[in-house]
């Protein structure tokens, strides 16, 4: 049986009052998605907020970076799978499927990344990024020089600390007001 439409478990405004180029991006939501996500629904009951997370992450996710696309979403895959937070691993996991183009590796990152055949590169990439968000009093210069000897430069080092502590904030929120992901990211790119 089909589940509601549940965005999260405070309420969401049915048609949010945005600033236009807010409004403009749930629009270019819905051109290209057919939908717009519900962390972006979620973040419209605080507008300021909204832009701010939009911002942040469209910094962190699309913008100039060492790290690709795929990368990047494979770190929000593996920090969610620590933080067990539905809403990331499912939205997240969706992406790396489509830009890996392997309907596997995106659960293979949910349940346990290192079950994937990766390049050591993403290997020390994504230790990192779960040391980082399991046991985060332990990092230190081992861990950096780790990610150097695997070919990351101080500036793509930066990025992965950066995004792997943008998605242990963005889960614990998700987390904390039981936010739901859209139902279509689960049948899309299978």
């Amino acid at each position: 049986m089909p589940q509601p439409d549940h965005v999260m478990a405070l309420p969401v405004p049915e048609t949010p009052d945005l600033d236009p180029d807010m409004a403009a991006l749930f629009a270019k939501c819905e051109e290209k998605l057919g939908f717009v996500p519900n962390v972006l629904r979620s973040y419209s009951l605080r507008p300021k907020k909204l832009r701010t997370f939009a911002q942040l992450y469209n910094e962190l996710m699309v913008g100039e970076s060492g790290l690709s696309k795929l990368e990047r979403e494979m770190i929000a895959v593996v920090v969610s799978s620590a933080n067990h937070c539905y809403y990331c691993l499912v939205a997240h996991g969706q992406a790396v499927r489509k830009l890996s183009g392997d309907p596997e590796l995106g659960e293979m990152l949910a349940f346990n990344y290192r079950a994937a055949k990766l390049e050591p590169r993403q290997r020390a990439m994504l230790d990192f990024a779960w040391k980082l968000t399991k046991e985060p009093w332990t990092m230190g210069e081992p861990d950096r020089q780790g990610l150097r000897d695997a070919g990351f430069g101080e500036e793509e080092i930066f990025d992965i600390a950066d995004t792997a502590a943008f998605y242990n904030m963005s889960n614990r929120v998700a987390s904390a007001v039981d936010m739901m992901p859209n139902r279509d990211y689960h049948k899309q790119d299978r």
